[in-house]
């Protein structure tokens, strides 16, 4: 059994072809700009969604630890007695309740991605493991794509490389494609705005550039955190010496589609203000990239000159798509 945050179905984002990708919850790292933060931790977390509430009140009264109470401001969600056991969602008849995180097996989980095997042979697409990361639930995430490697599937495994050598050796060997996030290289960056140190990820990456996996190296842009010359330079010229057979690397634009995310967890969000990339930074960025050598390198995300004045929020997405 692992907890699972989300099953996307139809994705194109998370590898080649048309794939599905299990969203696994559980991160070591605490990264200030996550796009997903419910998934930082393995416990169901219960979220109110105010715009579809009609005030039934229903849940209320199913909550075993009383820890909900609508207010004239809204409803308030008692953290330290939520146990995330999930008795106020059924009840909401307007779903305005859910919880994020769903104990399931290896069983239950392969027979929904199975489910379009014909989407995948036809468009050579596959499955992708991501989170969260992947390394936080190990047992699980290894059942999982052994199992699919079983099936004859194509797998992916989405990751931040924290995480011991040995682990990772054993998923990457039942994965076909490994999306390797580097977001920072200079130890004390990393540190400070990740909240782990980054030895373990470059280690982890060595390794990884001289097995005959498929690369893919992501890096989010994020203004005031990685967006710096100097920061993509430096990881150009640790994918160029260390992970050589790197196939594209991926710049993800930093967006805020995530904040009603962190406002509902009841977190704050460093990130609020943060301004989104140019295109004329991007297109400098992309330009230094290239001194990698890796041959594609793309960029994604809106831009402050595309920036639409009310975006929707984003669906779940990857470690850092992000």
């Amino acid at each position: 059994m692992g907890m699972v945050l989300n099953i996307q179905r139809f994705s194109t984002e998370d590898g080649p072809g048309i794939r599905t990708t299990v969203f696994l919850k559980g991160c070591a790292l605490r990264c200030k700009w996550c796009q997903n933060p419910e998934s930082w931790t393995m416990t169901p977390q219960v979220v109110w969604y105010q715009n579809r509430c009609i005030g039934a009140r229903h849940c209320l009264s199913a909550c075993p630890e009383e820890a909900l109470a609508l207010t004239p401001k809204g409803m308030t969600i008692d953290r330290r007695r939520c146990s995330g056991c999930g008795d106020c969602a059924p009840v909401c008849p307007a779903k305005a309740i859910e919880v994020l995180g769903t104990r399931r097996s290896i069983d239950d989980v392969s027979a929904e991605v199975l489910r379009d095997r014909p989407f995948y042979e036809e468009s050579r697409g596959g499955v992708t493991l991501s989170g969260g990361d992947p390394l936080f639930q190990f047992s699980f995430a290894l059942a999982l794509l052994t199992r699919f490697k079983a099936e004859g599937l194509h797998t992916a495994l989405d990751t931040a490389g924290y995480g011991t050598l040995s682990r990772f050796r054993a998923l990457v060997g039942q994965s076909d494609l490994v999306l390797y996030d580097l977001k920072i290289v200079e130890p004390e960056k990393h540190q400070r705005f990740t909240g782990v140190p980054v030895e373990p990820v470059l280690r982890n990456a060595r390794w990884l550039g001289a097995q005959p996996n498929s690369v893919w190296i992501r890096t989010p842009i994020i203004p005031g955190f990685t967006d710096s010359p100097e920061n993509i330079e430096a990881i150009a010229a640790f994918i160029r010496e260390s992970i050589p057979t790197a196939e594209r690397w991926d710049l993800l634009g930093f967006n805020r589609l995530c904040l009603p995310k962190w406002q509902r967890l009841d977190t704050p969000f460093e990130c609020t203000e943060t301004s989104l990339v140019s295109e004329q930074q991007m297109t400098q960025l992309v330009e230094i990239a290239n001194e990698s050598q890796v041959p594609k390198i793309t960029w994604s995300g809106v831009t402050r000159e595309a920036a639409a004045p009310d975006p929707i929020e984003h669906p779940y997405v990857g470690c850092d798509r992000r």
